[in-house]
């Protein structure tokens, strides 16, 4: 009876507050659940919470700039994230390293461009 009605619910809204997730489902309920549950989510940015997309027919939900994936399944069974500290961790330094700057010419170049030109 439990997957029954796991397998009828599916996510049309969401909504990411500073302490909690929630999820408003296509039944009618809305699932509530602690932000700290969900680390990739409590770090992130307001603005990259609130960029979220729905998974398949609503079975998911998915914040791509925080590669953040959960299922409502999960949710309405109380699961919280399976990360590892460590993954969390790897995660958490690369978002802090400066993304590829563009490459820019050397002194060098310059000056051979300018003697050319």
């Amino acid at each position: 009876m439990t997957s029954l009605a796991l397998a009828a619910a599916t996510a049309r809204s969401v909504r990411v507050s500073s302490d909690a997730l929630t999820v408003q489902l296509s039944d009618g309920r809305s699932v509530s659940v602690p932000l700290a549950w969900y680390p990739r989510l409590a770090y992130g940015r307001p603005a990259e919470r609130r960029r979220w997309q729905l998974i398949g027919d609503g079975s998911g939900i998915h914040w791509p700039e925080l590669d953040e994936d959960i299922a409502v399944d999960a949710l309405l069974l109380g699961k919280r994230s399976g990360e590892s500290a460590e993954s969390l961790r790897r995660w958490r330094a690369a978002r802090q390293r400066p993304a590829n700057k563009r490459l820019q010419p050397t002194a060098r170049a310059s000056r051979s461009r300018a003697r050319r030109g």
